[in-house]
């Protein structure tokens, strides 16, 4: 189920692509990773549930705070709440 859902959201972010905004695309390309980095350690970890990787998503997120402007912040930041939303 993890999996599915992680393809899911990449699915979502790549279908975008064309016609996303320099920031959309840098925010679609910043969450891939930690999608990805969130999943394969769910699953490593025999974890199947979504609302544990959503939590695990959102932690590295904010674990790489420092990495991003405010402003880059607040662009991932809605983008994975926009994409949450739609799975």
């Amino acid at each position: 189920m993890i999996i599915e859902f992680e393809e899911k959201l990449l699915d979502l972010i790549d279908a975008r692509i064309d016609s996303a905004s320099d920031d959309e695309l840098f925010a679609g390309g910043y969450l891939r990773g930690h999608i990805s980095l969130s999943a394969a350690t769910c699953e490593e970890e025999g974890i199947g549930d979504l609302d544990e990787l959503k939590l695990r998503i959102v932690q590295s997120l904010e674990g790489a705070r420092s990495e991003l402007t405010p402003a880059d912040q607040q662009i991932v930041h809605d983008l994975w709440q926009e994409l949450a939303s739609q799975v």
